[in-house]
């Protein structure tokens, strides 16, 4: 039986070819990246999902308006619910669901999406047992339908200018919620706009006059029999975006609505009926559901990379375009060194994105168990962790679908090819959950600090204990054997190690000479996202290490081993400025990892249909005439076209006028 498990009767011949030169089992390697068990149970819903019609499109998303892809989608994911316990294992399993959701419905959103990601965990995260129980269990059976209020229309990231209110009313027991001006609507929660019902709403919390900072609260905005919304409430759509436009992002204002005190969530923070207030353990823990968000969000960035490269590599092996050889015919434009070199990168980045998301989520889960003993050391290292993942695996990843998109040629600009869509949903990550920059700079804070405790000689967590390791002057790389990579990854410590202390003691300076701290941070806030982001990359490639030597498999070990050294190669190549500066590389050392990684790019090139097989993306998650598994694409982009609403009619009324 062949390797790459995706070979089916019928298929493009040239892929077959490719397929059947796989050196590993495509599905031990998406045990890999997904782990066994998901593995198994996403091959096993997709069946059953092609055999559902009910959650089939009734036409092609592109195809729709946004009024008809709300409908279409509120459509499946009323059905999907219903054949829920007929399709996934367990029901209350966020990522059986997710995949699920992502073969019925695409990645555009649906009416319930930030019901499951963070209407949820917020409960169970910030709930006290009483809370839980009356709201927790509606929730899961969805008796009651929950969005998560945060961002306002004049502030996102700068969480302590939140200006909606919550003042407590010690003669009713209750608190209003009011928003005092415009800036202060509630603005782009996901299914706010006509889906929700309840929503968890941030506020500033006032007792007697003072303000206790933002603390968040259980409000019922909408009639759980008529939907409409409810006295005191303002609530609507807030209009298309670039993507998830099957997404009713909404806006929210109150005018001196009422709850009940015990509405605010009190697990950690909470108010008696005379008014006392007590604070949680640790001033971070409220943000548990947008720290869960942000961890979940890094595997679900390295899942869309790995779309889009799963349609540009399938597609480059499908087009031919020119000739290496004058003569010798026309050749896969994967041949080329430049669409290797242009997709092959991108790859390894989805790979290292969904291990480093598994790895995140883990370390989540400890925090919660924490959390649960009244242990909060480890909260403010996920905090940071998360910050700067989510800046730089978002960034990375808009660049690289682009590049897939472009490697695509002129056909990876229509939305046949599926990229538009998936590019749309991933970008938004680079602004929602926290504006990238700012999510830097508060990585960045934490450095910071790590440094005056490494100078004091403290000991330091282990996210950033190489901080205390003394720094080399000069890297081995290339002198050392032949393909040991060892050198590369100190190259990755050293460059972030290096930068970190340098802009520490360029702060330390200015603030010498008189300087506040904060106006030294704002010149010097360009050098601190770089720190931040030069860790974070170290981190990644560290990660991909640790994951590689995990691996037992001999022949998946040592294709994973290839995308690692080609990632290691490239990454510093894009960051050996750093290096340089301080002569810790030479330019012959520059040369050696350059022609080392176009050695590895011939390396994975008879290996690339099958790395990409094996994210077993089926062609309803991936929506791509391009991309199809089956290679058939130009039949099929003819037969995609001639859907356009435009092709209705030979001749429109309107075309009459014009001519």
């Amino acid at each position: 039986m062949p390797l790459n498990k995706e070979i089916q009767p019928g298929d493009n011949d040239e892929l077959t070819r490719e397929r059947l030169q796989a050196t590993f089992d495509t599905q031990q390697m998406a045990a890999v990246l997904w782990d066994s068990d998901l593995a198994r149970k996403r091959r096993e819903l997709a069946k059953k999902v092609d055999k559902l019609t009910v959650l089939h499109d009734s036409k092609d998303m592109a195809f729709m308006t946004r009024e008809e892809k709300l409908s279409e989608n509120a459509r499946k994911v009323v059905q999907m619910f219903a054949h829920m316990a007929d399709i996934v294992e367990d029901p209350s399993d966020y990522a059986e669901v997710f995949h699920l959701s992502c073969n019925a419905i695409g990645h555009e959103g649906h009416p319930l999406a930030v019901h499951f990601v963070m209407f949820i965990p917020a409960l169970q995260a910030q709930a006290d047992d009483e809370q839980k129980e009356k709201w927790l269990m509606p929730a899961l059976s969805l008796q009651l339908i929950g969005t998560y209020a945060q961002t306002e229309l004049g502030h996102g990231t700068n969480l302590r200018a939140l200006e909606t209110t919550a003042t407590f009313d010690k003669a009713t027991d209750e608190f209003v919620i009011h928003t005092p001006t415009v800036t202060a609507l509630k603005w782009w929660p996901g299914n706010l706009g006509k889906s929700s019902n309840h929503a968890i709403v941030s506020a500033n919390l006032i007792i007697d006059g003072k303000a206790y900072g933002h603390h968040n609260f259980m409000v019922q905005i909408r009639d759980e029999n008529t939907h409409k919304p409810l006295k005191g409430i303002t609530v609507g759509d807030i209009g298309p975006k670039m993507a998830y436009n099957a997404s009713d992002n909404g806006f929210l204002g109150f005018d001196h609505h009422r709850i009940p005190r015990r509405n605010m969530l009190m697990r950690h923070a909470k108010v008696d009926k005379n008014g006392a207030y007590t604070k949680p353990s640790h001033a971070k823990i409220g943000y548990s559901a947008m720290v869960h968000v942000r961890s979940v969000m890094i595997g679900h960035q390295g899942m869309f990379l790995g779309a889009a490269s799963t349609i540009a590599i399938r597609y480059s092996l499908v087009r031919r375009q020119g000739e290496i050889k004058e003569g010798s015919g026309e050749v896969k434009i994967l041949d080329y060194q430049t669409q290797q070199h242009r997709l092959f990168p991108q790859l390894a980045r989805a790979y290292v994105f969904m291990f480093a998301g598994k790895e995140v989520r883990e370390l989540y889960q400890k925090v919660l168990n924490d959390m649960e003993k009244g242990e909060t050391t480890l909260l403010a290292d996920l905090h940071a962790l998360t910050s700067g993942l989510k800046s730089v695996v978002t960034h990375l990843c808009g660049a690289g679908m682009e590049q897939c998109r472009m490697a695509c040629g002129g056909h990876g600009y229509s939305r046949a090819s599926g990229i538009p869509e998936i590019w749309g949903v991933a970008v938004g990550g680079c602004t929602y959950e926290g504006e990238n920059m700012v999510m830097l700079l508060q990585l960045a804070r934490y450095l910071m600090k790590a440094v005056k405790e490494a100078k004091k000689g403290r000991s330091l967590g282990r996210l950033v204990d190489y901080l205390l390791l003394p720094q080399d002057k000069h890297s081995l790389i290339g002198r050392v054997p032949q393909g040991e990579y060892g050198p590369h990854l100190a190259a990755f410590e050293h460059i972030a190690r290096r930068q970190i202390f340098k802009v520490a003691d360029e702060l330390a300076k200015l603030q010498d000479r008189g300087m506040s701290k904060e106006i030294a941070w704002q010149k010097k806030a360009v050098e601190l996202q770089r720190a931040a982001r030069l860790h974070t990359r170290f981190y990644l490639a560290a990660c991909f290490h640790r994951k590689v030597q995990s691996v037992v498999d001999g022949r998946i070990r040592e294709a994973l081993a290839d995308l690692y050294h080609l990632h290691l190669n490239y990454e510093l190549l894009d960051m050996v400025n750093y290096a340089l500066e301080d002569a810790y590389l030479k330019a012959d050392q520059v040369d050696f990892i350059r022609e080392d990684m176009y050695r590895l790019l011939e390396t994975i090139r008879p290996s690339a249909i099958s790395l990409v097989d094996a994210f077993e993306f089926t062609d309803r998650e991936l929506r791509s005439v391009l991309g199809r598994r089956d290679g058939h694409v130009y039949e099929n982009l003819y037969k995609w076209a001639k859907e356009s609403e435009l092709n209705r009619a030979d001749v429109r009324q309107a075309d009459l006028q014009t001519v």
